[in-house]
């Protein structure tokens, strides 16, 4: 039986006489204390329901904003008088769908030249 004793003396070696297990070497602290304090810095704030209100509200109305500029621009373009030669001129010469060569053309107020050198640009 001296074999089972000598287990019970190699797990007692192992615990160092406190009861506790041997700890590992430790590589990487360094980096955990780093760590440690980088996130000490980040304080959690809570976001108020108004604040949070104002803002949604703010951003609401850019977009509302920027949604009637877009729209009114259109129909400006809308309003801007083009020809079909020179729509096709444009869509032969650059090779590009219809409605991007009357884009071009309505933005540069039906000018040929101004709307070829957009789209070469």
């Amino acid at each position: 039986m001296a074999a089972e004793g000598d287990v019970d003396l190699d797990l007692e070696a192992e615990e160092n006489c406190t009861g506790k297990p041997a700890e590992k070497p430790r590589k990487h602290d360094s980096g955990a204390a780093d760590l440690e304090r980088v996130t000490d810095y980040a304080e959690e704030k809570e976001i108020s329901s108004s604040d949070l209100e104002t803002a949604m509200s703010v951003i609401g109305d850019r977009r509302s904003r920027e949604q009637k500029a877009k729209q009114e621009r259109e129909k400006e373009l809308a309003k801007v008088t083009i020809k079909k030669e020179d729509v096709e001129l444009i869509m032969g010469e650059m090779e590009i769908p219809r409605n991007l060569a009357e884009r071009s053309l309505r933005e540069h107020m039906g000018n040929v030249v101004e709307a070829l050198i957009a789209l070469t640009n």
